[in-house]
């Protein structure tokens, strides 16, 4: 089947390194990897291409440079000049990943597919209120038009596939078909992510495996919504021979650092800076255990690096927050702490830093839960089972 991928975020490269493009790519090596043909449409591209996707079709709208406004308007420019193309270049299938002012799905619907008068179907992927996200953390020059083509997709797309229910909730409100909606959470590429080989010293049941230093990891982007801040004050209280890999970079950075440096950590923690895609595999191959320590707040994503660290078959300690208790199913992959505490976290840390063989226990639960529950080419079937069914 020929698919097209439609990625108008101009905040996202589809071959950047963020979790957003990491995200696009792993949506798009899973379809081709079952056998369709996908191209992307997009209006920003980056330059880390992986060598799996080099010879991937990529069709770029840029945008113009000028004020928010501008860059607005282009956006829905470009997605009206999207389907058109879309529509009259044959393809069976359109697959957007939600973006502000693009309308192109609902479009597409208003236009005949190459072999009928039907159009083709459609499947929108929405991974946050957006215009909410906007209006709270940058600016909205034209709120009335983004609410406009918002809409417009929700209420035309074949299927609405949403990260969470809260989104997906969102979603219905803005109109969305609920019988249309479905929950899809992240997931991940099992086949590209798997657990390292153990060496027989570092075995569970070797008793020297619990003297060896454990390492702790995070990795994802330095914001402060991921709690990062607190991991390090809960690193600074642990007991146990432990070093901290802090894998991403981002604009909390300095302050991290310095936090580090006051809490008399420094030579414990290694901030490794940013890291492509493409080496993923191998930061979280030289884990122990892994951390997501969000604090609390409004949580409606679907981590992915939870997903990543599962099918690394390391084991998580995360915080009890939006699915992250379902995902380790209520604490059989990983230990859930409450979000923002700090004491709790660090006895989680010492806990499983003294027990190598629940660590491993809790290491091969995640990789079978990751394999059998939620690898990208399973997510990616069902969508395209519902969106080849009829509409009613």
């Amino acid at each position: 089947m020929r698919i097209a991928y439609i990625l108008l975020d101009p905040g996202i490269g589809v071959f950047g390194t963020k979790g957003a493009s990491v995200h696009v790519q792993e949506v798009v090596r899973a379809l081709r990897a079952d056998g369709h043909q996908v191209t992307v449409f997009c209006t920003r591209t980056d330059d880390h291409v992986p060598a799996d996707l080099a010879d991937l079709e990529v069709r770029r709208h840029r945008l113009p440079r000028g004020s928010g406004a501008e860059r607005e308007r282009a956006v829905a420019e470009a997605a009206a000049e999207i389907a058109a193309e879309i529509a009259a270049d044959g393809f069976d299938l359109a697959y957007e990943r939600y973006s502000l002012f693009s309308d192109a799905l609902a479009r597409l619907t208003r236009l005949p597919g190459p072999a009928s008068a039907a159009p083709i179907p459609t499947i929108l992927e929405v991974n946050a209120p957006l215009i909410e996200e906007q209006r709270r953390h940058r600016h909205l020059h034209d709120e009335p038009a983004a609410q406009t083509a918002t809409r417009a997709q929700l209420r035309t797309a074949h299927v609405v596939s949403c990260v969470s229910e809260p989104v997906a909730a969102w979603a219905r409100g803005q109109g969305a078909n609920p019988e249309r909606v479905v929950v899809t959470p992240n997931g991940v590429n099992t086949a590209r992510i798997t657990p390292r080989r153990r060496a027989p010293s570092a075995a569970a049941e070797v008793p020297e495996a619990a003297a060896l230093p454990v390492t702790v990891g995070f990795v994802g982007t330095l914001k402060p919504w991921h709690g990062t801040d607190l991991l390090l004050q809960a690193f600074a209280r642990t007991r146990a021979d432990l070093r901290l890999d802090i894998c991403g970079t981002g604009p909390q950075q300095p302050e991290l650092e310095q936090l580090a440096a006051h809490l008399g950590i420094t030579d414990r923690v290694t901030f490794r800076g940013a890291v492509a895609p493409e080496h993923v595999p191998e930061v979280l191959a030289g884990l122990d255990l892994a951390t997501a320590p969000y604090p609390a707040g409004e949580h409606y994503f679907s981590p992915l690096k939870v997903y990543e660290y599962l099918a690394a078959g390391l084991p998580v300690i995360a915080s009890a927050i939006g699915t992250i208790p379902e995902v380790l199913r209520q604490g059989e992959l990983g230990v859930l702490v409450a979000p923002g505490d700090v004491d709790a976290l660090a006895a989680a840390l010492d806990e499983l830093a003294a027990d190598p063989a629940r660590r491993s226990r809790l290491g091969r639960a995640a990789r079978e839960a990751a394999v059998a529950e939620h690898d990208w080419r399973s997510r990616c079937r069902a969508l395209l089972d519902l969106a080849r069914m009829p509409v009613s």
